[in-house]
Order: structure tokens, then C-alpha cells, then sequence
């Protein structure tokens, strides 16, 4: 469990951190912040591309194997990252790192579930995110410190080394998951013709989108809007951090007890909180708290929409938890992209917390379509 988490964790570090660096970047290149955004967003892309791909190419692939390969894969982009001359390199090489982001963690979770048993899959899930949580605690505030310091390549160098270190600890400590049957490619696309595995993508594409609209620009928010000084935002991005393992936690648990209902309330909790946060930001104080809670209540939500698309998809579970992190990404980009828009016409930093609050109130009534659904169709 915790090589898989270390895996997350450096995943963790080079998505977040980016967002963190986005205005050292903007500097490095003389660039403006919407500009920068596209940094993220390429990231964002190479996950949404990337799961669905190499979960179908490589659905006879060991698992193990696989995971392997995907770290390989992580760490080449994040040292050409490190190494980029221009914009265009960066952006093309976050795409690369983006890649096998969505496939590990749908691979990983699925080992840790078999791993763990009937009945605590959703806690194993969580485990695993766990080091995508705890990389917002340590991992990204170093980080941030570090590319502040020595520049923003030292961050993306020292996720490889992460990288590589995670492909070691695999090859020593983790087991290959027995009982594994092989899938077929069209075994693993059928799941996608299931309703309710399209509508929980749907719920992770649009509802997670709030807090990305948040947190790509939240050094802006803090520094500008907040008043906060620029050398506290290391520590700022660790109380989101804290958040996120709080919620991680809780959110596993909720599932395991009650999935669907855990959701909406989580999903309903999370629509508040971001359209409270455009008040909150305006106060350093109310502003740190508020982001704490942003990363709780958008960290609970990613253990339960994991564990119902396994529920719901069949034999084709690999492409499903892979496409979870699609989602999540898909949400990334169309949450940067709609922060950058309302920043861009001059609606202010806190803008993109209110644009958040209308796509997780989105999601959230696709949630509870397909949770109503699913009863309707249980009950016949």
C-alpha cells in the first residue's frame, strides 16, 4: 500500500505544485496568468487522453508490469519538464507526464481493492489517494518552496527522482494480485455503454470542476485578494493538503457505509463551501480556512465516485477506475480554463469560486439523477 501511495504522492506533487509555481512560470516566460493556465490544462489533457488509451492497449498486460511502466513513463515527462527552453516544451511535456496518470491510479486501486477484501475496498481505494492528499501537505509545499528557490525546474526534476523511486519500491514490495482474469479490449469498452458508469464520469467531469476553479489561481486569490504574504503560500497550500487527507479519510468511510447517499451529501456540502469561499477570501484568516474545506470536501468525493464506477462496471473495472481520473482531469482543465475566462473579463479572483459553486451544483444533480436511476432500476 504504500508504494502504490508513493506513486500517488508523486503524482500529486507535479499536478498540484504546478499550480502553485503557475505565477513563477508566467514570470520565467513573460507570459500572463490565462497564458500559464495552459500549463495545467496540458497536464489535465494528457490524463484524459492517456487512461483510456493505455487501459485498452494494455488490457492483457500484468498488472504489476503495468505499473511499472506507467511510472517510467511519469518520470521521463517530468525531467524533460525540468528541462523545458520554452512554453511550448513545458506544456508538451506536462501532456507527456499527464499520460499514465488516470491508468495508474485505476490500476493501483484495483490491486489495493484486491488486496483488501469485501466490504473495506472503498478504505483501500482511499489509502492509495491517501499519497495524492499527502503530497498537498509535504510534497507540494516543498515543492513550491523549492521552485521558488532554485527555480521552477528543480520542482519537476525532484518529481522525477519521485518517479523513479516509486518504480523500485513496486518491483520489490508489491505482489502481482492473484486470481487476476484477463479482460479483453471490448470487455473493458462495454462498460462505458452503462448508464450509470457515464453518469458518475459526468459527476467527477463537471462537479470536480469547482475546485480546480479555485485552486489554479489560488496564489492570486491569497496574495491579491486575501493579503496574504507571497512567501506563506508553501504553508497555505499545506492547509489545503491537511484538507484533502482529512476528507480522503472521511470520504472512504462514508462509502463503505453508505455509497450513494455519502455522495450527495458530500457533493451538496461541496457546492456550499465554494460559493461561501468567494466571501471567505477576502480574509486571510476565513480565506486559509476556507480553502481547508475546499480540499476536504473535493478529496471525500474521489473515494466514493472510484469505488461506484467499480461497482457498476462489469469485467471492464480497469478502464472504469482509470476513467475516473479522466474525469477528475477533464474537470481540472475545464476548471482552469473557466477560472482564467471570468478572471480574463475582470470579475475579480474570487470570480472563479462562484463559476466553481455552479459546476459542483451541476454535478451534484447528476449525481442524484443517477442515484434515482439506479434505485428505479434495483427496484424492478
Amino acid at each position: 500500500m504504500l508504494a502504490l501511495a508513493l506513486g500517488g504522492f508523486g503524482i500529486g506533487v507535479t499536478e498540484f505544485a504546478a499550480m502553485g509555481l503557475l505565477r513563477s512560470i508566467a514570470d520565467s516566460f513573460d507570459i500572463s496568468e490565462p497564458q500559464a493556465g495552459t500549463v495545467i490544462s496540458a497536464y489535465a489533457l494528457g490524463v484524459v487522453v492517456g487512461a483510456p488509451l493505455l487501459t485498452v492497449w494494455t488490457s492483457r498486460w500484468r498488472r504489476r508490469t503495468l505499473l511499472m511502466v506507467l511510472m517510467v513513463l511519469f518520470t521521463a515527462g517530468n525531467v524533460v519538464a525540468a528541462f523545458a527552453p520554452t512554453l511550448e516544451t513545458l506544456v508538451a511535456a506536462r501532456f507527456l507526464a499527464g499520460i499514465p496518470h488516470g491508468a495508474y491510479f485505476g490500476v493501483a486501486s484495483l490491486v489495493a481493492a484486491s488486496l483488501a477484501g469485501a466490504g473495506k475496498q472503498a478504505r483501500a481505494v482511499a489509502q492509495v489517494l491517501l499519497g495524492l492528499s499527502v503530497a498537498n501537505v509535504i510534497g507540494v509545499p516543498v515543492a513550491t518552496w523549492l521552485g521558488e528557490a532554485a527555480g521552477w525546474e528543480s520542482a519537476f526534476l525532484a518529481v522525477g527522482v519521485i518517479g523513479a523511486a516509486t518504480v523500485v519500491a513496486i518491483l520489490v514490495v508489491v505482489p502481482e494480485p492473484t486470481g487476476d482474469v484477463v479482460v479483453r479490449a471490448r470487455e473493458e469498452l462495454a462498460a462505458l455503454a452503462r448508464p450509470q458508469i457515464l453518469a458518475t464520469l459526468a459527476v467527477g467531469a463537471v462537479g470536480f470542476g469547482g475546485m480546480f476553479a479555485i485552486y489554479t489561481y489560488i496564489q492570486w486569490t491569497m496574495v491579491d485578494v486575501a493579503g496574504i504574504d507571497r512567501a506563506w503560500i508553501p504553508a497555505v497550500l499545506a492547509v489545503y493538503g491537511l484538507g484533502m487527507v482529512a476528507g480522503n479519510v472521511v470520504g472512504g468511510i462514508i462509502a463503505d457505509r453508505d455509497l450513494d447517499r455519502g455522495l450527495v451529501a458530500i457533493g451538496g456540502v461541496m457546492t456550499a463551501v465554494l460559493a461561501l469561499f468567494s466571501l471567505a477570501a477576502h480574509n486571510p484568516v476565513t480565506a486559509v480556512i476556507g480553502l481547508f474545506l475546499v480540499g476536504a470536501t473535493g478529496s471525500a468525493l474521489v473515494p466514493g465516485l472510484q469505488t461506484r464506477l467499480m461497482r457498476y462496471a462489469g469485467r471492464g473495472q480497469t478502464l472504469a477506475a482509470s476513467l475516473n481520473h479522466s474525469a477528475l482531469n477533464a474537470a481540472n482543465a475545464l476548471g482552469a480554463w473557466i477560472g482564467g475566462v471570468v478572471i480574463a473579463f475582470g470579475f475579480g479572483y474570487t470570480s472563479p469560486a462562484l463559476a466553481g459553486a455552479a459546476l459542483a451544483a451541476l454535478g451534484l444533480t447528476i449525481l442524484v439523477a443517477a442515484v434515482l436511476g439506479a434505485r428505479r432500476s434495483e427496484a424492478s
